[in-house]
């Protein structure tokens, strides 16, 4: 049974060790629109952040902010203080490991606009096979080591043009 009433995906938060470095690259580079910040949130007389945020009971989240990227996604950026924050980065073959993939019309032109700002860009660009033939895709990486990827299919990928068809 799916859940009642699901739509979409709402937003994208992620936690960063400098909000003012990640707001910078994002708006600079990325091209995201800057939309608000909240904060501060701390309980320092209850439980709240760990029965709410699932975090250390005396977190403290300093500020959020939040960005739109294109017309459609939003990034809610964290920047916390807590006595137990760990500062290492997860890989996506840790568990927790996680990337925010960005679709672009010309991959090509993204790239090169990337590494005129310095970004680390990892090797590719790769095409896909199978079902997602079409798509060609690369990861790069935040200042602070967050794995971003771009990608793109402007013709569309083999397992839409094949459900198309049937």
């Amino acid at each position: 049974m799916p859940m009642p009433g699901l739509r979409r995906l709402d937003h994208i938060g992620f936690t960063v060790p400098d909000l003012d470095q990640a707001h910078r690259w994002l708006v600079d580079v990325l091209g995201c629109e800057y939309l608000y910040s909240l904060g501060p949130f701390r309980h320092d007389d209850s439980d709240w952040m760990a029965t709410h945020l699932n975090v250390h009971p005396r977190a403290a989240m300093v500020e959020n902010r939040w960005f739109r990227i294109g017309d459609q996604a939003v990034l809610e950026v964290f920047h916390y203080t807590a006595p137990d924050r760990a500062e290492a980065m997860p890989r996506n073959s840790d568990v927790g490991g996680h990337h925010v993939a960005l679709y672009v019309d010309d991959l090509d032109a993204a790239i090169a606009h990337l590494r005129e700002h310095g970004v680390r860009v990892l090797d590719g660009p790769t095409a896909s096979a199978g079902p997602a033939e079409g798509n060609r895709w690369i990861y790069f990486l935040s200042p602070w080591g967050m794995q971003f990827e771009l990608v793109s299919y402007p013709g569309g990928k083999a397992w839409d043009r094949e459900r198309v068809e049937v």
